[in-house]
């Protein structure tokens, strides 16, 4: 257990961040998954806006320290490629 204040408001910071970051993780994930869904229903128009909003929670997070901008970067391209693909054989 912290003893110094310094340490103790450490402590305090450490939770709200995690909190904060965890909240961010956890928007990406949720809009993964409904970009997912819309490219498994075969939906070419709902998955593009999806990706569309996907990409920019992404950029938003990568702004900041929760996500690194090369594991944002990684993910859009693997998800673009999905989209494309999908397109290619709906086309």
């Amino acid at each position: 257990m912290a003893h110094s204040l310094s340490a103790k408001k450490r402590v305090r910071q450490n939770a709200k961040r995690r909190a904060i970051n965890r909240a961010r993780k956890s928007a990406i994930k949720t809009q993964t998954k409904k970009f997912l869904a819309a490219l498994t229903a075969g939906n070419v128009e709902t998955a593009q806006q999806e990706f569309k909003t996907l990409v920019r929670k992404l950029d938003k997070v990568a702004s900041t320290s929760t996500m690194h901008k090369n594991t944002a970067a990684r993910i859009k391209s693997r998800m673009a490629r999905r989209l494309n693909q999908m397109q290619v054989k709906a086309g």
